[in-house]
């Protein structure tokens, strides 16, 4: 069961890779745009997320506090990916940079909260 865990962890740090690292290849080739591959990663972190919030194996302690902020954290950059998607796609043009800067913070502060607390 410990290995099932470890590979949902896993994941989940895939799906954040894959998210800040598209944001990251985007901010490198100045196009300031919101991609697929965001969407994707933004959606494997919250499927596993998920799955770890669940009490599996019995027995073990979850930090309820943690897993709510980090759960409010990805609503709110879904949502700043969502928005900015739309708005690419109805305009054509790149989302604001304020914007696609909040949507980069949003997701290291995710990976921090992971890793720090």
């Amino acid at each position: 069961m410990d290995l099932l865990r470890n590979v949902v962890v896993f994941l989940h740090i895939v799906g954040f890779a894959i998210t800040f690292g598209a944001w990251t290849a985007e901010a490198a080739a100045r196009r300031f745009g919101f991609t697929r591959l965001m969407e994707y990663g933004l959606l494997l972190s919250l499927v596993t997320g998920l799955a770890l919030a669940a009490p599996w194996p019995a027995g073990i302690e979850l930090n309820y506090a943690k897993i709510g902020v980090k759960l409010a954290i990805l609503l709110v950059l879904g949502a700043v990916l969502g928005m900015g998607s739309a708005r690419q796609r109805r305009t054509g043009q790149p989302v604001p940079r304020a914007m696609f800067l909040v949507a980069g913070l949003l997701s290291l502060a995710a990976a921090g909260i992971a890793v720090l607390w």
